[in-house]
């Protein structure tokens, strides 16, 4: 079943089956069994088609779809006008039927009709080949008729039904959803934060939550066992495709529970909601460790939609005397679209691979096969034939295929290797399907601050691998996290981790962080004395829905499945907001507002 085929059959069933008192009937839900009623339908007019002085064809527009109306009167009507239409269902002459919509086979005929409300010329067209062209600026400001379009009317009702699904399935294992503050306190961890000044409380602020993370670990506390939201959240960050200020999150936390059974959780509600908006329901979510994930992809984040995973060279180039190669780490993988690697293109590869970072790298095209084999590379001629058929091998290149190879530290290498293959990758192939992967392990700390501490690769209450705790002090950078990701065709959806219960375990990797008991009590105090009154074990997962709704939806970018974003400035252009507010309003809250540059209105 498509995506469109879904959402005829599930999402505008209910509505074609709850007519007003105003229509009888949605435009979907018309077809040959309604042959000869007289029936009444009311939306926007799609098309209008004169033929002749008293015969006049419209596509009528609704929720459901579009059908269309013979009138047998002439007059004036324009595109986007609204109508309430009644007429007699009769079936299209032979050579008209549209198999392309559900009302296809049927037309309202000898129609009456009514306008309702008339509408000045729309500033681009709402169907056709031209509904896509459209300046997104544009389209944001008149976000009310862009709205009304086919596509985003199918996306903001599997958005609804992708919500839907997630509950269902969260109360059928025992959640309860409990809504947590809007109105929260700073807080000193993640991302930059929305200040909201209390007016009764001058000189004071409250923060719009960026996650009800600290707030659901206190529900767990309370002992609620097993909470859920469809959670707002909001992050004063800049702004991107898949990134908006204000966003929707399924935030989930549990007690007494393994990171496993928080995985089952998310991976039974991600299943049902994939399955109501797309009809896949044989989906396989697959879990590797964060070092296989990095080694194999080169990312923690892969795109399994595609195979050309990277192999490890370096033990069988050891001591080859092939200076480009005399590194800690060899990587090499088949690229992607290889056969579509001109020379030229080959050149840019390489300019790619040092604009990340490499100080090279080398390309070998494989000529032949058995005896016969070789390559067409700018080292080709450093190469014995024991080498090429490792690489070959190791790689499981076949002739015509390019392998790339990067050489340097770990991690550099992984880098550029793994940013080449979803470059290509998504340039050359043609990608589908929806491909789950859990990935866990993922280390407790990514790196040493100036002052030579960890910094925390999550918020300081991830519970660490109970087999790495002893390693917190002496090998910090080596200890695992018990933390975990879910991502989809190489994006990250979410993320979660089992927390910190234990005041021993906690005050460790407080210590291991450079966080005095002084400092963790001005910042962390109301959480750590509640956790001195009984605190379970527990943990949780966040995903978001915006995210995942444009993935199903096939959507590039997370404005096409909200109903009203900003732009990438932060602007709306419909409302014209942020907008200045007056003084009074301002000396109400105690503030006065100190302007260093103009604010800007781009995209």
């Amino acid at each position: 079943m498509t995506l469109d085929e879904s959402w005829i059959s599930s999402s505008v069933g209910a509505l074609i089956g709850s007519p007003s008192g105003m229509r009888t009937d949605y435009a979907a839900g018309l077809d040959m069994k309604d042959l000869g009623r007289t029936v009444s339908a009311c939306g926007w007019v799609q098309s209008v088609r004169e033929h002749g002085d008293h015969l006049v064809f419209i596509d009528l527009r609704d929720a459901t779809g579009t059908v269309q109306c013979v009138i047998t009167e002439r007059m004036e009507l324009h595109l986007e006008w609204v109508l309430r239409v009644t007429g007699v269902v009769r079936a299209r002459p032979v050579g008209t039927v549209n198999a392309a919509i559900p009302s296809g086979e049927i037309e309202i005929a000898d129609a009456v009709v009514e306008i309702l409300s008339q509408a000045q010329p729309i500033p681009f067209a709402i169907s056709g080949h031209r509904d896509g062209n459209t300046d997104e600026l544009v389209r944001l400001k008149y976000r009310f008729v862009d709205l009304r379009r086919s596509r985003l009317q199918r996306n903001l009702r599997a958005r609804a039904q992708i919500n839907s699904a997630i509950r269902s399935s969260l109360e059928e294992s025992g959640f309860l959803e409990i809504e947590t503050p809007l109105l929260w306190t700073p807080t000193p961890e993640g991302a930059r934060e929305f200040a909201v000044p209390s007016r009764l409380q001058p000189g004071k602020f409250y923060v719009l939550p960026q996650s009800p993370q600290i707030a659901k670990q206190l529900l767990m506390v309370s002992g609620f066992d097993r909470y859920y939201q469809i959670a707002r959240c909001m992050r004063d960050e800049d702004l991107r495709s898949d990134r908006q200020f204000e966003f929707t999150q399924l935030d989930l936390e549990a007690s007494f529970v393994t990171q496993q059974d928080v995985r089952n959780f998310i991976t039974k509600a991600v299943a049902n909601a994939t399955a109501v908006v797309t009809g896949e329901t044989n989906l396989d979510f697959p879990t590797i460790t964060h070092r296989e994930a990095i080694s194999r992809y080169g990312s923690d984040k892969p795109d399994l939609r595609f195979d050309h995973s990277i192999v490890e060279l370096s033990e069988s180039f050891k001591g080859s005397g092939i200076r480009a190669f005399d590194q800690p780490s060899l990587g090499a993988f088949v690229a992607p679209g290889s056969a579509q690697l001109t020379r030229s293109k080959l050149d840019e590869l390489v300019d790619r691979a040092k604009s990340l970072g490499a100080a090279g790298l080398v390309w070998m095209r494989v000529k032949g096969q058995g005896e016969t084999l070789s390559v067409d590379s700018p080292i080709g001629k450093l190469l014995d034939g024991g080498q090429v058929a490792t690489i070959v091998e190791a790689t499981s290149a076949k002739e015509g295929d390019v392998v790339l190879l990067v050489s340097g530290e770990f991690g550099l290498v992984r880098s550029v290797l793994g940013t080449l293959r979803v470059e290509l990758g998504r340039r050359y192939l043609e990608l589908s399907g929806l491909k789950y992967l859990w990935v866990i392990d993922f280390p407790m700390f990514e790196g040493l601050d100036e002052q030579g501490n960890p910094i925390a690769a999550h918020h300081p209450f991830t519970m660490p691998n109970p087999d790495d705790i002893d390693m917190m002090q002496s090998e910090p950078l080596s200890v695992r996290a018990q933390s975990y990701d879910l991502v989809l065709n190489g994006w990250e959806l979410g993320s979660g981790s089992i927390r910190i219960n234990d005041p021993t375990v906690q005050a460790g990797v407080f210590t291991a962080l450079g966080i005095s008991d002084e400092e963790a009590e001005a910042r962390f105090g109301f959480l750590l004395n509640a956790f001195n009154y009984g605190a379970p074990p527990h943990g949780g997962f966040a995903f978001g829905i915006d995210r995942l709704a444009a993935l199903l939806c096939g959507e590039e970018t997370i404005r096409e499945v909200i109903a009203f974003p900003k732009t990438q400035s932060g602007m709306d252009m419909m409302t014209g907001a942020p907008k200045a507010v007056s003084n009074s309003i301002l000396g109400s809250y105690g503030l006065t507002v100190k302007v260093d540059k103009p604010m800007s209105t781009g995209s």
